[in-house]
This record gives C-alpha cells, structure tokens and sequence, in this order.
C-alpha cells in the first residue's frame, strides 16, 4: 500500500484524468462541474484535464463532445463564451480500453512529471480494481495522487470488500475519495452548523423530545437509460445503502471533538454499527418494497416498471423502499427513523423531518389535526429549513394552526452557491476527506442493509404495486401510522 508521507503542495499543477470522460454522468454533472470551479478560479494554475474513453475519437471530436453533451448542463448566466473556451483548452483526450494493460502507457506519456494526479473513476465498479492496478503498473500512483470512487461500490459486503482491499493496494486510505453527491449539498453540510452551532436545539436533539425522524429521497423520473444497471441493483442498493444512510448519520451523530474529517466520521461510523440489525420478523413489519405501474407524472401519462426498456417481465426489482430504523444508544432509545425513497413518485423531494414529542399535558384543545412542532430541512428543490410551531387563530377562543418559521437560505444569502459535484470536486483537489466515506463506514452500511436483501429473498414476496404518480404503495402509510405518525405530505 502506498503511504501519503506528505502532502503536496496547493499550488502543485493539477491532472484532472477522468476514466469515463465520455459517459453520461461525465457529461452531466463532472464536466459542468469542473467548468464552473475553474470559472470561479478553484483549480490550480496549470491544470489539465484528460479525458479517458474507449471512443477511437480525436480531441476535437471530443470538444464537440462536450459542446453538444455537457455545455447545455452548465447554469445559462454563468455560460461565458471567453471562459468556455478557456475551459476547453484544458482538455486532452485519451483512448484507452481500460482492460487492456498495454493502452495505459498511452495515458503515461499523457500525463505530466510533477503534477498531482486525481484519478475520478466514472465507470462501473467492476472496473475499479483493473484501472487502479493498470495506473500502479506503469507508476502513475504517488503520494501525491488521489482516486475518486462513484457509488454503488460493490453490490453486497463481500464486493465492497473487495474492491477496498484492491483499491488499498495502491492508494493509502487517505487518498480515497468514495464520493456520495448528497453530502455535498449546501443545506446537509448546514445541518453540522444547526446541531452544532446553535445551543437551543442542543438539549432537544435526543430521546424523549423528538418523537420520530422521517429521510425522504423522491423522484419522479423513472428508470430511463439506466433499467439494465437499475433491475440488478434496485432502491435499497441505489439509494439507501448510502444517501439516505449518510443523512440519518449527520442528523444521529453526536458532537464530533473537531471538524477533522476523521473526528467527524468516527461519529457517523458510531451511527451504523448503532443501528439495530433486523431478523426476519422485523423486515417483515418494518419494511416496505414497491415497485411503480403506469400512471401520470405532472399531468403526462407513463408507462410502468415492467413496461420500460431492458426490464425483464418478471422482474422483481424494487422502485420503492420504505422502512423504520432504530438506533441503539441512549440518545435515540425508541426514536423510530422513517426512510423512504423512490422513483416515478408524485413530486420530486427530498427532506428531514424532525417530529418533536408531544407536549405531555395539554392545557389547550387540539384542533381537527393534530399538529405538532416540527423541523423540516428540505433538500430539493428548493434548500430551505422550517421550523413549523403553534400559534393562535386570529379572532376568539384559543384555535391552535401551524405556522412556519422560514429560514429560505436562497434568499438569505446572497452570494453564489456550489452545486454538490462541484463542491466536493474542489474538496478532492484541496485534500478535504470530511466529506467523503471512509471504508469503515463503507462496510458498515452495507454490514446493515445485507441482512434486509437477504431477507427479502428467504421471503420470496414481490415488491407492492404502486400507481406512478404516488408516493407509494398504501403500506408505507401504514407503516407510519401503526405509531400514530404520518408522512409529511399526509399531515
């Protein structure tokens, strides 16, 4: 394993070398990305960046590439003609089968002497072990380079595994970015300063004064282009096993000593050994699996699961999880975590709900609903934080409604704000690890979600139906409500 005995300098001239520059998530969300942290002067002087592709294309084709694929991701009012083509000259284009050893030594006389190298490896994880062996053999892996995983890495423990201990061989744990977009997003890395740096919700943030915690990651797109990768890995691989897991561990932890990145992932790594493993029984009650049937997403018509391409008819993949968590320590004793994500759902969001407890004597009559105190950090589409109270009904008698105390933190702050890839992109090359899993955490979530699929499949149940347009099959309200609780939607 290589040993990072120091660390290169800021200034030291950058190889952005991308393995994927071709594929969709490059064209998408790395490119924009990287394009607009060099329009705001956050890569070093002399960068470079190469893109890798099995594409037998020349620079220039890979330039229109780009023109066609990535410029019309990129923010319309940043898009400056001068800055683009500036940007564009940062590209090389390498073609390189990345099976084939012989093909890196293409790559080597590519890259630079004296540079630090960050290897962002937009592929499939299968692929990760052969490229990080291929770079090590023709010595493009120093202490100075760094390797940027995308998710789903492995399928189960063992393949996570796996290409932990492949990837280790040639890169100190230090220099292994596992990257997970959500925790680049604005409003969950402001959820460290609203535990952390405000003293009212200090004393709240615990069993018995929170009642539940909801984690919400909808969407309502369907599976697209991605049916063939989406029916071998389904929502709980996709979605939960990290984003979701990542949120319930920034909202659970406890306070970290610093903000040193592992001070910070120690606590969230005390989290996922926390949560408590579910038996048979348990997956049977406290687990919900979907999967969509035609219906109408924003007015327009769609078609089912089953009826998109590349989806066997029989398929059993899940398009929807629900589930109740629970942690075991003393600060969340009987504090149930809902996590629920899904796809071709009624609108796209994703949100925390913090439901506070019940007063424990009311003095005052509830109303027809009964409302409580809640806080509710929503994600997207828009980031905002609410925290929803009781007031009094303007006219007689003490009728209690919801009102919201707002915290819009678009128009609170003014100045620009990072999309997720883009912020954590300038935290790879500025060798900020707080941001990103460890292998610890790794395994971890994966040690807990193992035991749900296996379960599933002793079952032998067919996820629930669900009308594309929903937020689900009806269970997932069920499972809510066996402990007087409601999704946010239905309350």
């Amino acid at each position: 394993m290589t040993t990072q005995t120091t660390q290169a300098p800021p200034d030291l001239p950058l190889d952005m070398i991308i393995f994927g520059g071709g594929g969709d998530l490059s064209a998408r969300k790395l490119l924009p990305a990287l394009y607009m942290a060099h329009q705001h002067c956050n890569l070093p002087a002399n960068t470079r960046i190469l893109a890798i592709g099995r594409k037998n294309w020349t620079r220039d084709e890979y330039l229109a590439f780009m023109e066609e694929h990535s410029k019309p991701f990129v923010e319309p009012k940043a898009l400056e003609p001068a800055s683009w083509d500036k940007f564009l000259s940062l590209f090389e284009y390498v073609r390189i089968d990345v099976d084939s050893a012989a093909d890196y030594a293409r790559l080597a006389e590519a890259s630079r002497p004296g540079v630090r190298r960050v290897f962002y490896l937009a592929t499939a994880p299968a692929l990760f072990t052969t490229i990080c062996d291929n770079l090590a053999a023709v010595g493009l892996v120093d202490e100075h380079s760094r390797v940027v995983l995308e998710k789903p890495l492995g399928h189960d423990l063992a393949s996570a595994q796996a290409i932990n201990n492949s990837v280790g061989q040639h890169f100190a744990e230090t220099q292994i970015y596992r990257i997970d977009h959500y925790l680049g997003k604005e409003t969950v890395q402001n959820l460290m300063v609203l535990r952390f740096g405000n003293a009212i919700f200090g004393p709240l943030w615990q069993a018995p004064y929170i009642k539940s915690v909801q984690i919400t990651v909808a969407e309502n797109v369907g599976v697209g282009s991605r049916a063939g990768f989406y029916d071998e890995t389904g929502a709980l691989r996709d979605m939960v096993q990290n984003h979701l897991l990542q949120l319930l561990c920034i909202v659970a932890m406890e306070p970290p000593v610093s903000l040193d990145p592992d001070a910070v992932r120690d606590e969230k790594l005390k989290v996922l050994r926390s949560l408590r493993r579910m038996t048979d029984e348990d997956i049977a009650r406290d687990t919900v699996r979907g999967q969509y049937t035609a219906g109408a997403v924003g007015g327009e018509p769609v078609k089912g699961y089953l009826q998109e391409d590349n989806v066997p008819a029989d398929s059993r993949a899940e398009t929807f999880v629900a589930l109740r968590a629970h942690i075991n320590n003393w600060r969340w004793a009987n504090v149930p975590f809902y996590l629920r994500t899904g796809k071709r759902m009624q609108k796209k969001v994703s949100e925390i709900v913090i439901e506070f407890a019940d007063l424990p004597f009311a003095i005052i009559p509830p109303g027809p609903r009964n409302y409580g105190n809640r806080l509710v950090i929503q994600l997207q589409p828009a980031e905002s934080i609410q925290l929803q109270m009781l007031a009094k009904e303007p006219g007689s008698g003490l009728k209690m409604l919801p009102v919201n105390l707002n915290l819009d933190l678009e128009q609170a702050f003014t100045e620009r704000r990072a999309e997720a890839y883009e912020r954590l992109l300038i935290d790879v090359v500025r060798g900020r690890l707080t941001h990103f899993m460890r292998r610890d955490e790794l395994e971890a979530a994966w040690s807990w979600v193992e035991p749900i699929i296996e379960g599933w499949k002793r079952s032998g149940d067919k996820p629930r139906n669900y009308t594309a347009g929903t937020f689900g099959p009806a269970a997932s309200s069920a499972l809510m409500a066996r402990e007087n609780n409601a999704w946010s939607e239905e309350s």
